[in-house]
């Protein structure tokens, strides 16, 4: 798997799932799970939809 998540998309991923998680604790709704998947995309860096849809939004890198 081949990194397609930048380091802003990923900080916004992290906090918006971690937001949706306290959302849904406070609620007590079992909906704020759904948290769980812009956090652990932002954390590991790889986003399943941008594959299908050939999106990067990581940088890339030039060779020297």
């Amino acid at each position: 798997m081949k990194c397609n998540v930048g380091t802003t998309d990923r900080v916004i991923r992290i906090i918006l799932g971690i937001v949706i998680l306290a959302i849904g604790y406070v609620y007590q709704s079992w909906w704020g799970l759904i948290g769980l998947i812009p956090l652990i995309t932002g954390a590991i860096g790889w986003c399943g939809l941008y594959s299908v849809f050939h999106i990067s939004t990581a940088s890339k890198k030039k060779s020297s």
